[in-house]
């Protein structure tokens, strides 16, 4: 635990300047550092949490035919339900041990990018569902919100530069159960090792042991928030932005020990993704003789389709 910084949100937001500042040079010396946070007081209920868990537990308890009624291949994952066996981290082709539901952007504003998206899937058969899936998205934008403000200030950009970037932005609350182990997975892993594709990704209280970040000596550290606590992680997205000024660290989930594999275990995170019209090109105050420019101009709308791809929930073009 001690590898990854604690950080407390109310700082931030208590309206105390000095506070205030450390939050966020503590903030983005950890995002520069280790890439993982584990902040508490983030404005996620309890209540919320609790709820959420109970019908995403329910849901993954449905029979197989019914969990496929929410199947939307047209959409390459981006809604509904995703069987077991179907995405693979982007360097290898063996699948992940898992099945999830995603459930993305709510656009209720008029906003002419709601013909961007898809409509979410709504769970006949749990009607619980459908409503928490609704207001944990909105909290979990709400937090990933004042986090990306401090992370403009570490960056000494305006306070406000991403907040017009992410209003109904491309989000995905990504609701995850990997199931138990019924024979020897070989080489498979709940998740193989990988790093995220967004801004930054937001995760409440995984129901069991197993996330592990990889420190830049090589070593593998487990990471486990507390109750009343999320971890919450650079993306890719913010790593070519900042010109690897903020680091995107390699993560897994990996297997229980033979004797736990007949549990379950159940993760909730929540990719924060910009508008794909934002530009990802280096920022020019993260270039310098020392650091040189890394990456080709792209928008997060063209990234995420190269990443789509190569996690095989996209297929290639011909």
């Amino acid at each position: 635990m001690s590898y990854v910084p604690i950080i407390d949100l109310n700082d931030f937001l208590s309206g105390h300047v000095e506070k205030k500042r450390r939050f966020v040079k503590e903030l983005g010396d950890a995002y520069h550092e280790v890439g993982f946070v584990i902040v508490r007081n983030h404005g996620i209920s309890e209540r919320l949490i609790e709820d959420l868990y109970r019908e995403v537990k329910a849901f993954f308890s449905l029979p197989l035919e019914i969990k496929l009624k929410y199947e939307r291949k047209e959409l390459n994952g981006q809604r509904g339900y995703v069987p077991f066996g179907r995405e693979h981290a982007k360097h290898t082709t063996v699948p992940d041990l898992k099945e999830f539901f995603q459930f993305g952007q709510t656009v209720t504003d008029g906003d002419p990018i709601k013909a961007e998206y898809p409509d979410n899937v709504w769970v006949e058969e749990l009607p619980g569902f459908n409503e928490v899936m609704v207001n944990a998205f909105r909290s979990f934008e709400i937090a990933g919100n004042h986090l990306l403000r401090a992370i403009a200030l570490y960056l000494e950009l305006p306070e406000n530069y991403f907040e017009k970037k992410v209003h109904n932005g491309n989000s995905i609350l990504r609701a995850i159960h990997y199931p138990p182990i019924t024979s020897d997975p070989g080489s498979a892993l709940r998740a193989e090792q990988h790093e995220d594709i967004n801004l930054i990704t937001l995760l409440v209280g995984a129901s069991a042991e197993g996330l592990e970040i990889l420190t830049v000596e090589g070593n593998w550290v487990p990471v486990t928030a507390l109750p009343g606590q999320i971890v919450v992680n650079v993306g890719d997205m913010l790593q070519r932005l900042t010109n690897n000024r903020l680091r995107s660290t390699t993560h897994r989930v990996v297997n229980p020990p033979p004797e736990l594999w007949h549990t379950s275990r159940y993760s909730i995170p929540f990719f924060l993704h910009p508008r794909s019209d934002m530009r990802l090109d280096c920022l020019g105050s993260c270039i310098s003789l020392e650091n040189p420019r890394r990456y080709e101009p792209i928008t997060a709308g063209e990234y995420l389709n190269e990443r789509l791809v190569e996690i095989g929930l996209k297929p290639a073009k011909a």
